[in-house]
């Protein structure tokens, strides 16, 4: 297998939103060949022990213990239910890269099962905005921000928080596909168990893979193939895949940044119904650059805009239809019909 774990790697791993020693890194990244170098698929369970260590095994007089925590684990990662799903607030955020301020003071409730639209000219801070939401700004080295982000009324930037439970809780879907080419279709979606700690057995791994195929609207492509290469797949039914791997680990919340800018209608039609779809099972953040796309996936629409030289911020927010037919602002009249961006 082709390798590169002589090069010096980060410690944050953006494919999977979890910090890794740089010994792991490397060995994360060797696992990442290319498809064409890439051995035959491997369990998720051969490959991921050589990068996190083995997992701890129950000794015989507490297997009984141990299936209970498999189970209760198991059973935190199902969906949740339409009175169980979650808001995001967003408070008085802003931020900065180094001495230039990017956001000044945004605020923005994002309602529980429903799906928001992040739209505006490039520049303008959706994107940073986007991965305050799920603590992903804070690890570029010259950033900085103030304000709060509220997940069901707690701040997920309280220092008793761990920031893992952050990207457990508030899943990211990248703009483009980056799924692990040499695992198997089922490797990828049971990856992020592992990494986020969630133990469970063959049987119930089995049923959360299908499930959450099901989910992104992939299982039935894909179902007589599941040991097959990630990599293989088409790139909207990469991105799909990436949606499954979120959502087996039952995120409250979905960003996804730009999801279908690379792919082509056909697939992008696709990935719209099955936003749909996930809005009955979790929140769904989207910055998109297609304003026909934010009309027709979301309920909720938020314009950003920067003037030159001062910082993005919220121009209007409120109900989807409205802000298209009956925007109350002027330059959100000018943006959405095209008139500049």
């Amino acid at each position: 297998m082709t390798s590169e774990s002589t090069q010096p790697q980060p410690s944050y791993d953006d494919i999977t939103g979890v910090h890794l020693a740089p010994a792991d890194a490397a060995e994360l990244a060797a696992i990442r060949t290319p498809l064409h170098a890439a051995p035959p698929s491997e369990e998720v369970t051969d490959i991921l022990p050589r990068v996190f260590g083995p997992a701890p095994r129950p000794a015989a007089e507490t297997l009984r213990d141990a299936d209970d925590e498999i189970s209760a684990a198991y059973a935190a990662a199902r969906p949740v239910s339409d009175g169980e799903l979650s808001s995001l607030d967003a408070r008085e955020v802003s931020a900065w890269f180094g001495d230039h301020k990017v956001l000044e003071r945004v605020s923005l409730t994002m309602p529980a099962g429903q799906v928001t639209a992040l739209i505006g000219p490039s520049g303008c801070g959706k994107s940073t905005f986007l991965r305050i939401l799920n603590r992903m700004h804070e690890l570029v080295p010259s950033a900085s921000l103030a304000g709060e982000v509220m997940l069901d009324g707690a701040d997920i930037y309280d220092r008793s928080r761990k920031l893992t439970d952050a990207r457990r809780h508030i899943g990211m879907v990248f703009q483009k596909p980056n799924p692990f080419p040499a695992m198997s279709i089922y490797d990828n979606v049971v990856a992020g168990l592992k990494l986020t700690g969630i133990r469970a057995s063959r049987d119930q791994r089995d049923e959360i893979v299908e499930r959450s195929l099901v989910s992104a609207g992939l299982w039935k492509e894909v179902r007589d193939r599941l040991r097959q290469p990630g990599g293989g797949l088409s790139g909207g039914q990469q991105q799909r895949l990436c949606i499954a791997r979120s959502l087996a680990v039952k995120p409250k919340v979905l960003l996804m940044d730009e999801p279908c800018s690379a792919l082509d209608p056909t697939s992008t039609r696709v990935i719209e119904e099955t936003m749909g779809e996930l809005q009955h099972e979790v929140t769904i953040v989207i910055v998109t650059h297609n304003m026909q796309q934010a009309q027709r996936v979301s309920q909720q629409c938020a314009f950003f805009l920067a003037s030159q030289g001062t910082p993005g911020g919220i121009v209007e927010f409120g109900d989807t239809d409205a802000m298209f037919s009956e925007p109350q602002d002027e330059r959100t009249y000018d943006y959405v019909n095209g008139r500049f961006g």
